[in-house]
C-alpha cells in the first residue's frame, strides 16, 4: 500500500485545490441568503478537511509520479471528486447518492445529461455550482493541477499526458508542462470572459451569462432552467452560444498559439480546424434544407435558425437545446448523435473520438483501398504534412475498436435491463461522447432522471469513459496493473 503514497499525497492537494473553489458558490449563497449555505459550508469543510488529513498523513512521500502512477492519479481524480462535487446536491436537495454522483460525474466530464428536475426553483448556488462543475472540468482539473502543484514540489508531466484528449500527447506548446497548462488555462479564462460580455450584451442576465458561460466553454450543457435556452427563446443569445461553442469545440492549443503570435496562420495550419468547421456548418445547412422540405417550420430561416443552434450543440457535444428536435424526422436526431461522436477537436472540451482520429481512420481505410489495388505502392498517411507514425496509428485502430465494442456492450446491458433500444443505445453514446440528451426516453424534452440505478450507473461508467478517453480508465482496471 505504501507505494501508493505518493499517488496519495498529489491526490489530497487536488482534493484540497477543489474544495476551494466551491468558495464561489458559497459566497454567492451567502451574498443572495438562498438557503445553501449550510449546504456548501459542510460541503467545503468535509472536502478540504479530508484533503488536508491525507496530506497530512502522507507528506513524508515526495517522489515523482511514474507513468503508472499518472494513469491512477487521472483515474483516481476523475472517480473521487465527484463525490465531493455531490455532497452540496445530498445535503441540500436531499439527492441519493446514485442521482448525485451521476449529477457530478456529468458536470465534470462535460456531459451535460441531468436527472433533477425543478431547476428554474433550485437556490441560485446550487445551479451555479453544477454549471462551474462543467467550467472546471471542461480545461481539466488536472491541467489546473498541473500549473500549480509544481509551485509545491510536484512534477505533474505524468498527469497531464494521461489526462490530455487526443493521439498526439507528446506534443507541447512550451518546453515546460506548467507553462502549457498555465498558457491553456490563460486562454480558456480569457475566451470565458469575452463568452460572458457576449451573453451579457445579447440579453442574458449576469448571472444567466456567467452559468451558461461555464456550460458552453466547458461544452457541457448545463442550464439554470429546465426549458435550457428554450427558456429566452432569443435568437441574438442563440447566435452568441453558437459562436463560443464552436471556437470551444477547437483545438485550445491552435488558440493558444493565434493569441501568442497575433496571427491566424495557426488555423490554417490546424488540420482538424478545417475539418470540424466543414462538417458541422455543412450538417446545419443540410439538416435546415432536410426540414423545410418536410415542411416542419414555416419558413427555411426559421428551419435554419433551429438546425444551426441544435446541430451545433450536439455536434459540439454541448447539450443544449432550444426545441424538443426529437420530433423532428428521425433522421436529423440520429445524424446530430453521429456528429456528437468524432466532430470535436483534440484538445477543446468536446467529448467523441476527436476529429484527428476520424480522419487518420479514413485515411487508413483509403489507404487499405489504394493498396487492394497497387499492393506495391508505397502510401503512408500524413497529418499535416508529417508522416503518423505507426505507433499512433496502431493506437488509433484499438481506440476505435474499444470504442464500439463499449457502445455494443453497455447498449445492452441497458437493453437488458428493460430499457427499448433506441433509448438504450441513444443514452450509450450520448454518455460515452460526453454530450447528454439522447433519444427516446432521454430525449431533450426530458432527462436521464427515469432511469433506474443500475442503468443510472451503467451511464455514469460510460461518462467516465469517454472523459478519459477509454484507455486511462481501462489500464487501471487490468490485472497487469497492479503487479508490481
Amino acid at each position: 500500500m505504501q507505494r501508493y503514497y505518493p499517488v496519495i499525497r498529489v491526490l489530497s492537494l487536488v482534493i484540497v485545490i477543489f474544495g476551494l473553489t466551491m468558495l464561489v458558490p458559497l459566497l454567492l449563497s451567502w451574498a443572495m441568503h438562498d438557503g445553501a449555505e449550510s449546504a456548501f459550508d459542510e460541503a467545503f469543510l468535509l472536502t478540504v478537511g479530508t484533503g488536508l488529513g491525507l496530506w497530512y498523513a502522507t507528506r513524508k512521500e515526495k517522489r515523482d509520479l511514474t507513468i503508472r502512477d499518472g494513469f491512477l492519479m487521472v483515474a483516481l481524480v476523475w472517480t473521487v471528486l465527484p463525490v465531493y462535487a455531490a455532497l452540496p446536491l445530498i445535503i441540500q436537495l436531499d439527492a441519493s447518492f446514485t442521482d448525485a454522483y451521476f449529477e457530478a460525474v456529468s458536470g465534470l466530464t462535460t456531459t451535460g445529461a441531468t436527472v433533477f428536475e425543478g431547476l428554474d426553483g433550485y437556490p441560485v448556488s446550487i445551479n451555479f455550482w453544477r454549471c462551474q462543475l462543467v467550467w472546471l472540468g471542461g480545461m481539466g482539473l488536472i491541467v489546473l493541477a498541473v500549473a500549480i502543484l509544481p509551485l509545491l514540489g510536484i512534477g505533474g508531466r505524468q498527469m497531464f499526458k494521461a489526462e490530455t484528449p487526443g493521439p498526439m500527447k507528446d506534443s507541447k506548446m512550451t518546453p515546460r508542462i506548467a507553462e502549457t497548462a498555465k498558457g491553456l488555462w490563460v486562454v480558456y479564462t480569457l475566451i470565458s470572459v469575452c463568452c460572458v460580455l457576449g451573453y451579457g450584451w445579447a440579453g442574458m442576465t449576469w448571472l444567466d451569462a456567467i452559468m451558461h458561460m461555464f456550460s458552453t466553454m466547458g461544452l457541457g450543457g448545463f442550464s439554470s432552467h429546465d426549458a435550457s435556452f428554450g427558456f429566452f427563446d432569443s435568437p441574438a443569445i442563440e447566435a452568441v452560444s453558437i459562436v463560443f461553442m464552436l471556437i470551444a469545440g477547437c483545438n485550445f492549443a491552435t488558440h493558444y498559439l493565434v493569441l501568442s503570435g497575433r496571427s491566424l496562420r495557426p488555423y490554417a495550419s490546424d488540420p482538424e480546424a478545417g475539418w470540424f468547421l466543414l462538417v458541422t456548418v455543412g450538417s446545419v445547412i443540410g439538416i435546415a434544407i432536410f426540414l423545410d422540405v418536410h415542411e416542419f417550420y414555416p419558413t427555411f430561416l426559421e428551419a435554419l435558425r433551429y438546425s444551426a443552434f441544435n446541430v451545433v450543440s450536439i455536434a459540439t457535444t454541448t447539450g443544449y437545446a432550444n426545441t424538443d428536435y426529437a420530433l423532428w424526422p428521425v433522421f436529423a436526431p440520429l445524424w446530430m448523435l453521429f456528429l456528437s461522436s468524432f466532430a470535436t477537436s483534440a484538445g477543446s472540451t468536446g467529448g467523441g473520438i476527436k476529429m484527428i482520429r476520424a480522419i487518420v481512420l479514413y485515411k487508413q481505410v483509403y489507404r487499405e483501398l489504394t493498396r487492394a489495388m497497387h499492393p506495391s505502392a508505397v502510401h503512408p498517411i500524413k497529418i499535416g504534412g508529417a508522416v503518423v507514425p505507426s505507433n499512433i496509428l496502431f493506437a488509433v485502430l484499438a481506440f476505435g475498436f474499444i470504442y464500439m465494442v463499449c457502445i455494443v456492450s453497455m447498449t445492452l446491458a441497458l437493453s437488458l435491463s428493460g430499457l427499448e433500444i433506441i433509448t438504450a443505445f441513444s443514452a450509450v453514446v450520448a454518455s460515452i461522447n460526453n454530450t447528454g440528451p439522447g433519444l427516446g426516453q432521454v430525449g431533450p424534452a426530458t432527462n436521464f432522471g427515469v432511469l433506474t440505478d443500475f442503468q443510472t450507473w451503467v451511464c455514469t461508467f460510460a461518462m467516465l469513459l469517454g472523459r478519459l478517453e477509454i484507455f486511462t480508465l481501462l489500464v487501471v482496471l487490468t490485472p497487469a496493473f497492479w503487479r508490481k
